[in-house]
């Protein structure tokens, strides 16, 4: 087996927007927000249906799938590789515009049903050392939970390390395997969740189509150029710091009298720029 880049947008959406495989998103967000028994979600209706993008489009950083379970609560789970400004303020717009678009002007607030957002993160963001983390309403003397209807969980794979013989429980198993599907060549044996195994499955390269693979390997070429571009950037904002604190030690020199050569070796300009800073002067 050969599996794909779960943190892939073309990967993300189609392992947990698949409509026909609703099994994997069930057990995801089971697993993730510790549902068991009479509240675990049993069917979801997925808002954003994956669907196969266009070849050529725009940088895509922010991959997120949305559904409503039986009872009608929202989930939206993300997957963010790139660290933005103003991220926390972000996620908390994002989740409660979900939450208030439920209902319209004059409707009333009973109508409005509780709302998850689930973030997977390919950096860190919080304090806390575990990999995974749940925020909540709470009372800071008591820690009361009285508003109850907006949830955010956050999975920070830079903090997870654990080896697959270390996975004790669905939701190691389940961030295992988004953060490392790429680098695995089978199915761990320790795997009995159905749900799981459709979505080791579905990241399987044998079962995608030639589409599938091409939208999928543009996104990585973009997702490299971006880097590239980056990296050029830094380079050249270094290198033109450098060369205008060379230039400022340049005119110290030429102030206190040393010689166009002595300038030359102390600082690499040339002597044509030397002389443009002496008509700076």
């Amino acid at each position: 087996m050969k599996f794909v880049d779960i943190k892939n947008d073309v990967a993300f959406r189609k392992i947990f927007g698949n409509a026909n495989r609703k099994e994997v998103l069930i057990s995801f967000l089971n697993a993730v927000l510790l549902l068991e028994k009479d509240n675990k979600i049993v069917n979801v209706d997925i808002l954003t249906p994956y669907q196969l993008p266009a070849i050529k489009g725009g940088k895509v950083t922010i991959v997120d799938v949305k559904a409503k379970d039986q009872n009608q609560k929202t989930y939206i789970v993300e997957m963010q590789v790139a660290e933005v400004e103003g991220f926390d303020k972000r996620v908390l717009y994002y989740a409660s515009k979900s939450y208030s678009a439920q209902i319209e002007r004059g409707d009333q607030y009973e109508k409005l049903n509780p709302t998850f957002f689930i973030g997977i993160l390919d950096f860190e963001v919080t304090q806390n050392s575990s990999y995974i983390n749940r925020h909540k309403i709470v009372d800071i003397e008591t820690n009361e939970n009285f508003i109850k209807d907006i949830e955010f969980n956050f999975i920070e794979l830079p903090k997870f390390n654990k080896t697959v013989q270390e996975l004790t429980t669905i939701v190691d198993q389940w961030v295992f395997f988004i953060k490392n599907a790429e680098n695995l060549e089978v199915i761990p044996d320790n795997i009995k969740d159905e749900g799981l195994k459709f979505a080791y499955q579905d990241a399987d390269k044998h079962n995608w189509t030639k589409e599938e693979l091409e939208a999928y390997d543009y996104v990585l070429m973009r997702e490299q150029d971006d880097r590239g571009r980056l990296t050029l950037a830094t380079k050249r904002a270094a290198e033109k710091a450098t060369k205008t604190t060379l230039q400022v030690v340049a005119k110290k020199m030429l102030r206190s009298g040393f010689s166009l050569t002595d300038i030359v070796e102390s600082t690499g300009l040339t002597i044509e720029e030397i002389h443009a800073l002496q008509g700076e002067e």
